[in-house]
């Protein structure tokens, strides 16, 4: 049995699964105990995808330890799935308002203030998601839309089987520019990491 919260007559109630075409809220979410990871987007269920692939797995621990290693001893932080970023709307706080939350493959948090038991609340400074094969061109458009709506100041597309990657940057209006691809041979740095190089050739090795 899971609880789940009934925002029509603001009470909590018993019901045997969640189902996928009903709105719930991170206090909902909490309850849920699947053996799938699944992700909140708006009130409606994501299941992520199947375990990812071992090439999946080696790009993100490459670069989890690259990044993690230049943080060391710094402000920022960097942290790995499965660990829940939750995006409230106008300023949400309470695990009852949030509808959002999301496990990308890396986040890079520098504000500590959005880092509490549960994980995080609010916009990580940089996200980064690693594609899977069984990730859908629409999984890959919600999370777009998403982050750039949540103020996500970077966003990382990670591209293994073609062995590159997007770079997404925020703008003043709010907007994600066009997007600047680095591939083999490429130096990877950000504004928000000053100092960080990554070769992205050795992210696939």
């Amino acid at each position: 049995m899971y609880t789940v919260y009934n925002e029509d007559n603001n009470t909590f109630e018993k019901v045997e699964e969640p189902d996928p075409l009903l709105s719930y809220s991170y206090a909902d979410y909490l309850q849920w105990k699947f053996e799938e990871r699944l992700e909140l987007i708006k009130g409606k269920i994501f299941k992520m995808s199947p375990s990812p692939a071992p090439k999946h797995q080696k790009v993100c621990g490459n670069l989890l330890i690259e990044i993690g290693t230049f943080l060391k001893k710094k402000t920022c932080q960097v942290f790995t799935a499965p660990f829940d970023v939750r995006l409230p709307v106008k300023k949400q706080k309470k695990d009852i308002e949030i509808d959002t939350v999301v496990q990308p493959d890396i986040c890079i948090i520098c504000d500590q203030d959005k880092i509490d038991a549960k994980g995080c609340v609010g916009a990580p400074d940089i996200i980064v998601e690693v594609l899977s094969p069984g990730n859908s061109r629409k999984e890959i458009r919600v999370k777009f839309e998403l982050y750039e709506e949540a103020c996500v100041k970077e966003y990382w597309i990670v591209n293994p089987a073609e062995e590159n990657l997007i770079v997404y940057i925020l703008n003043n209006e709010g907007k994600y520019t066009g997007g600047k691809m680095y591939a083999g041979g490429d130096l990877l740095t950000t504004n928000i990491l000053p100092g960080l190089k990554i070769d992205v050739t050795e992210i696939f090795q």
